[in-house]
């Protein structure tokens, strides 16, 4: 006999998925900050992952919303205890960001972006939750037309922005450490390429935990045709 023509009835996997870690790095200039924030509007369900820091609040900010304000010896536990997907050590204070807000992001199908750099991008592509790592980095068309970019938002002194070149090559030496590069040339292209690849990365098999009894009710379906 053959196989029916209905409908299956096991719902489609690509109803539920789990989410990615989205890393993004780039040398200061090329353009991440406003990828990341285009990401955000075109899907709102993407959302910044919260790092903790033994710093002191400064004047406005709220605790869990712009950083998690943990004390020293606390975040240095969690650090032992391997619950930090990445950490460093800026200025006499700790950074980090904390593990188990991503899993329970990944685990309910949202996408938790990450703005670090080469070093904490690959703490996070070891940590135990490599398997939903998606990192991007994102180059500059030109080393003459990065330096325009610092240079025109007026946001940094010269100084400032001499140091941001000198560390940029650093930055860009690291490229091949990751799963994409996109060349921002152009934002606008740049933006579409970053959306189909995330679009296609949400679709790989083991981002699809119902996909194997999704084939599991096709085979039954299958089997029960041909009896």
């Amino acid at each position: 006999m053959a196989p029916s023509s209905s409908s299956p009835t096991t719902p489609s996997p690509n109803d539920r998925r789990r989410g990615l870690l989205v890393i993004l790095s780039s040398p200061s200039g090329a353009g991440k900050s406003t990828l990341a924030r285009r990401l955000m509007e075109w899907d709102e369900t993407l959302s910044f992952s919260v790092s903790a820091t033994t710093r002191a609040p400064r004047e406005g900010e709220v605790d869990g919303t712009h950083y998690h304000f943990v004390a020293e010896h606390d975040f240095k536990h969690m650090v032992g205890q391997g619950e930090m997907l990445e950490h460093a050590q800026v200025f006499g204070n700790y950074y980090g960001s904390p593990a188990a807000p991503v899993r329970k992001a990944i685990e309910s199908g949202c996408d938790v972006l990450f703005d670090v750099d080469w070093q904490g991008a690959q703490q996070i592509a070891n940590s135990t939750l490599s398997d939903h790592v998606l990192s991007i980095f994102v180059l500059p068309p030109s080393i003459k037309e990065l330096r325009r970019r610092l240079e025109t938002r007026g946001q940094d002194s010269d100084e400032v922005i001499e140091k941001r070149m000198r560390q940029s090559w650093d930055e860009i030496s690291h490229w091949a450490g990751y799963d994409y590069v996109l060349v921002n040339d152009n934002l606008d292209h740049s933006f579409e390429r970053l959306k189909t690849i995330i679009s296609a990365e949400r679709l790989r098999r083991k981002q699809q935990p119902g996909l194997l009894d999704f084939v599991r009710g096709l085979q039954a379906e299958f089997e029960e045709a041909e009896t």
